[in-house]
């Protein structure tokens, strides 16, 4: 039987892409979920609610307003890992002709043009 061993650098292009991929998806997530909220915010402004309320629902939008710079911190930090290590391993033909790598190539775009949008 023979063994099939997947070279330790594809296996890490390929965690070092799904991290870039998770942070980009959850900093999408946190400017959705921040503008969903200052939808509801305005629309409770428009029936007349309770200061209270309205205070609460504010320090919610803050809450997602504030992940935004960490998400963006991680995500340039996991981008340039990326970056790294596509560009500085000696990659063999039939690696960088790999599904993999060019997955990661289109995620690393990806990711940049998501950071690129603030």
């Amino acid at each position: 039987m023979a063994s099939t061993q997947v070279d330790p650098r594809i296996k890490k292009l390929k965690i070092q892409t799904g991290v870039v991929k998770r942070i980009a998806k959850e900093k999408i997530m946190y400017a959705k979920e921040a503008e969903k909220e200052e939808a509801k915010l305005e629309k409770m402004k428009g029936e007349g609610r309770d200061e209270y309320e309205l205070r609460k629902q504010q320090e919610v939008i803050q809450e997602s307003k504030q992940m935004g710079p960490d998400s963006n911190k991680r995500l340039g930090a996991a981008c340039e890992q990326l970056k790294n290590l596509i560009e500085n391993e000696e990659w063999e033909a039939e690696h960088r002709e790999s599904d993999d790598f060019k997955n990661a190539q289109t995620e690393l775009a990806n990711a940049n043009e998501i950071l690129n949008m603030d």
